[in-house]
């Protein structure tokens, strides 16, 4: 195993979101929107708000920040705009516009926060959006993400709660990201597997989002801090319930290798305990919980779709050369929202 030289890495990216419980808590209790052209709001747990604007267009806005999670910091600034970007697509929306959000220490080499910049800037451009400003600050910590607005027509939008019983679970990216990334920052991660976790997360979900178009997409949602049970948690509605098939999921090299060393994170042990009653595992495997419950950053996308047309979707996407998988089915309402099967 290989040790690192940290210099301003010490946990970031989805990790540090605040738990499922606490935001739960504090949203409950903030007055609901009534403007009737807010589509979706914060009320479903969704990515982002939409508003409509015409019959033909409404607006998609969403904003996401954190610390680093990896030393170089390009690639940091990489990994946070394909982060704050996919929310976007999750709506099914196009990206158009991004502000740069900046918390960056004054006594620190503003030649880190150039290259934080340029990488965010890079893609954005891969995007296809355009990067119009921004606001920073000085704080104690290196924070970088962006405000990101897309449009897209309001009887296309993928809102996360909409799936149906039946339907097929695609996910678009492999597990693992918190996991090798918190064994790295220990010195106990394989080279080979931090590059394979910074490929997926600089990997933009426009493509995925784009092979998509040609298909019916029942619900959508990507899959970042509260991992992928907790964003399928958001998705279940109390009709039905989701079977999760442990051995279709796509995992990153090394991600089971951390689990077992217990290289967990504290983001996953708040989902895990926000999710008790919530998931049944049908098999007893320790590292596979943890990848399951393990907060991803930039992570892929999570669709449900008919099962009619999953496996063309599912093939349309691996052209891409994305490591995806199906991995799971809607049905009837069960004892639980989510069951892990073998």
């Amino acid at each position: 195993m290989e040790k690192t030289n940290q210099l301003f890495c010490r946990g970031g990216g989805c990790t540090a979101k605040l738990g499922p419980a606490v935001l739960e808590r504090v949203l409950s209790k903030l007055p609901k929107p009534e403007d009737t052209n807010l589509l979706i709001g914060c009320e479903s747990s969704d990515d982002a708000a939409v508003y409509q604007v015409t019959d033909d267009l409404a607006v998609v806005q969403t904003l996401d920040f954190f610390p680093p999670m990896v030393e170089d910091p390009y690639v940091f600034g990489q990994i946070a705009a394909a982060n704050a970007l996919s929310d976007v697509w999750a709506m099914g929306g196009t990206a158009k516009t991004a502000l740069n959000i900046v918390c960056f220490p004054e006594q620190m080499d503003l030649n880190v926060l150039g290259a934080i910049m340029a990488g965010g800037s890079d893609k954005v451009r891969e995007a296809g959006a355009s990067l119009v400003g921004g606001h920073s600050i000085a704080d104690t910590d290196v924070k970088y993400g962006l405000s990101v607005m897309g449009t897209v027509h309001p009887n296309k939008i993928r809102a996360n709660n909409t799936c149906r019983i039946g339907d097929h679970l695609i996910l678009t990216k492999p597990l693992g990201v918190g996991l090798i990334l918190s064994a790295s920052r220990v010195g106990q991660a394989k080279p080979e597997w931090v590059e394979a976790a910074i490929q997926s997360m600089t990997t933009l979900n426009r493509w995925a989002c784009e092979a998509a178009d040609a298909f019916d997409v029942h619900a959508c949602t990507d899959v970042t801090g509260f991992g992928l049970l907790g964003h399928l948690h958001e998705m279940i509605q109390p009709a039905y319930s989701a079977v999760v098939r442990a051995s279709s999921v796509p995992i990153l090299e090394g991600a089971r290798d951390c689990a077992e060393a217990f290289m967990m994170t504290a983001a996953a042990q708040r989902t895990r305990n926000f999710l008790k009653g919530q998931v049944r595992f049908a098999l007893q495997d320790f590292g596979l919980e943890e990848i399951l419950f393990d907060p991803q950053t930039s992570g892929g996308l999570l669709m449900s779709v008919p099962e009619g047309q999953s496996e063309a979707m599912l093939e349309e996407i691996r052209q891409l050369g994305l490591t995806c998988g199906m991995i799971g089915s809607i049905v009837p309402r069960m004892d639980c929202d989510i069951i892990v099967t073998g």
